[in-house]
């Protein structure tokens, strides 16, 4: 049986919820669990707490007052998690920083949220926020986590976590009742976190969000698909990210399950599969990683092997499709999906770290049809989501027995979503944010008369389900008028373990065209298979054998399509698209824009009678270091 939700009123805040599930659970029941020196650790609700209780009075010690912003930065750990509540507990707003930003990125977002507390995990985050302390007045107190490197700072502004609880131990031995006082002195009304969007355009905005918005969306996706207090949950994207946030806080919180959180990004994968979660979440950039490391486990396997999963594939892919059309199964499909089930679909979905999934969710840019069908092939219930950062992050979502891989679903509990004349999706819902941190004129134009405009375009299909065609800024007009999105194109493109990234080129101009990435590792294993010399990606990519691969891999991709649509050009480009070159917001959507100014001279190229494009320009590595780059790139057509 489902745990049972608690009632959203305008008097409960996440702070609330958090004492109350606290109470609930106490010793009995592990709140989460950290990947630490090769085991998991645990915490209990009670470790919780009493974490939370002391950096919260720690940081009123520091001067923090409610209403005030603590900026975070880090990996997911469960102290990154306690600073988050410890500051919504003080009243205070919480604000989330991707632990990749740049120098200027943190400066921007740290001076425009006025945050008056920098937590931050390690000393790579510290020096990012010493480099830009006297450009941000507001800032007060750098607290960091990891003592790693940090034994000769000695800026009397730096203070470690385990120093703030210690000064809260100190406040609450004074005042024993201050923090459950504190906690109920907040209503669902006050902004608990202030979160900046990944600014595809122009420089990020801040979206606020109060505790009414985030408890009201969690509870109405949960009533859709029950969680359970028994279940397990890895909290592995970054916090400075809505989706993250909506599953760990909005949700976690309310259900009671366990949060695990992986040793280290690089070990995510690995993690989750020692955990096997019961519900996932992710964007599709995770769920195409998956797929390239299953269709290259194939390219490498034995001939009985191949034969094996392509015999599954078959079966999962014919099964999937009469669920998608919800036909019926035969009883000789059932028994082919058992041997499927039992010859190759166990051991992929316990390698993938899927074996207890029941729920896997995808969201925050487009997923491709060949991605989504290949996971229901595997017998894994994924479904797409849409939303937004300024409703909280979720308002529509599939249904189970009700999944269209073609459309994202239909609206949760108390969301009402319309489409305007021009094609604009606008949502209505409890969960619509308060508008942007000092931008009224931002906040006018998103929020009219309650409905969030989402600057995107879509249409509701004869089922009730909404269709997302493309961000309007995005959509491309072909030559003969009729729209079109890149961003399916791009998703086809990238269903090719090949490819690692793609832009569509091709508003308003007589044919289409794209700029490819390979994946270096995946095409640096099939270039060694066949002896060809290689120094860098610049070098492979460049390599009229990988020109060939890529060419065929967009023949396969143009199938189906109408003529006018079809990619007739291509360049391979010469590195990977990078949010560090500001090329991919840190959510990795790509700056559509920015691109097409940055690459003007290929796309030029691309439109001009010319088998070559000359290369000049500089790239930014993360630690801000930049490298010139003359290279030139081969122009080659596509045959229909």
């Amino acid at each position: 049986m489902a745990t049972p939700l608690p009632e959203i009123t305008k008097d409960l805040t996440i702070p609330k919820l958090f004492l109350r599930q606290c109470k609930r659970y106490g010793v009995k029941k592990v709140a989460m669990r950290e990947k630490e020196f090769g085991i998991w650790k645990p915490y209990t609700w009670q470790d919780y707490y009493e974490n939370v209780k002391y950096l919260c009075l720690g940081m009123i010690q520091l001067g923090l007052k409610k209403g005030d912003k603590v900026a975070m930065m880090g990996d997911n750990r469960p102290e990154g998690l306690w600073a988050e509540m410890a500051a919504l507990c003080a009243g205070a707003i919480g604000v989330w920083l991707f632990q990749d930003c740049m120098v200027d990125e943190v400066k921007y977002i740290l001076d425009h949220s006025d945050s008056k507390i920098f937590v931050g995990e390690t000393q790579e985050e510290v020096d990012k926020a010493l480099a830009i302390k006297e450009d941000c007045p507001k800032l007060q107190w750098i607290v960091w986590d990891d003592p790693k490197g940090m034994r000769h700072y000695k800026q009397p502004f730096l203070k470690s976590i385990k120093e703030v609880q210690a000064l809260g131990k100190e406040l609450d031995q004074k005042e024993p009742r201050l923090f459950e006082e504190l906690i109920n002195q907040g209503h669902g009304d006050d902004i608990c976190l202030l979160f900046y969007t990944s600014g595809t355009t122009a420089l990020p905005k801040g979206a606020l969000l109060s505790h009414y918005n985030m408890l009201t969306m969690g509870r109405n996706l949960m009533s859709v698909d029950p969680c359970f207090d028994t279940d397990d949950f890895v909290s592995y994207l970054p916090f400075a990210w809505i989706g993250e946030q909506m599953m760990s806080i909005s949700c976690g919180l309310q259900v009671g399950y366990t949060l695990n959180f992986p040793e280290e990004p690089e070990t995510a994968q690995e993690n989750i599969r020692e955990i096997g979660p019961h519900v996932m979440f992710a964007p599709p950039r995770l769920y195409e990683g998956m797929t390239r490391k299953v269709q290259v486990k194939y390219i490498d396997s034995t001939w009985i092997k191949r034969k094996f999963y392509e015999f599954s594939m078959k079966v999962g892919y014919y099964i999937a499709d009469l669920k998608f059309k919800k036909r019926p199964v035969p009883v000789h499909w059932k028994f082919l999906n058992w041997l499927a089930y039992i010859l190759v679909q166990k051991k992929l979905k316990d390698h993938l770290g899927m074996s207890r999934l029941r729920h896997a969710y995808t969201g925050g840019a487009a997923m491709g049809p060949d991605h989504f069908r290949f996971f229901h092939a595997l017998g894994v219930n994924l479904k797409q989501i849409y939303g937004q950062t300024e409703i909280a992050g979720i308002s529509i979502v599939h249904r189970d027995g009700d999944i269209k891989f073609d459309t994202v679903g239909i609206p949760i509990p108390e969301t009402e979503v319309r489409i305007t004349a021009e094609g604009e999706i606008i949502s209505k819902s409890p969960s619509v944010f308060q508008g942007y941190y000092k931008n009224e004129e931002a906040t006018r134009k998103t929020l009219v008369n309650g409905w969030l405009y989402s600057g995107d375009r879509g249409f509701i299909d004869e089922d009730g389900h909404l269709v997302v065609f493309d961000r309007s800024k995005d959509v491309m007009t072909l030559r003969d008028g009729r729209p079109f999105s890149p961003q399916y194109l791009e998703t086809r493109l990238k269903f090719s373990p090949y490819i690692q990234e793609a832009w569509v080129i091709g508003d308003k101009r007589p044919y289409v065209t794209a700029v490819m990435c390979i994946d270096y590792n995946v095409v640096g294993k099939w270039a060694d298979e066949r002896k060809l010399n290689y120094t860098s990606y610049q070098e492979l990519s460049q390599k009229p054998e990988v020109y060939k691969l890529v060419k065929d891999q967009i023949v396969q991709a143009n199938k189906d399509l109408p003529e006018v649509a079809r990619i007739k050009k291509f360049v391979n480009l010469f590195k990977v698209f990078d949010a560090d070159d500001d090329e991919l917001t840190r959510t990795s959507k790509l700056r559509r824009a920015f691109v097409e100014q940055r690459y003007k001279d290929i796309v030029e190229a691309l439109y001009r009678d010319t088998n070559v494009v000359h290369m000049d320009t500089t790239i930014t590595y993360e630690d801000g270091r930049q490298q010139r780059i003359k290279i030139d790139l081969a122009v080659e057509k596509v045959e229909d």
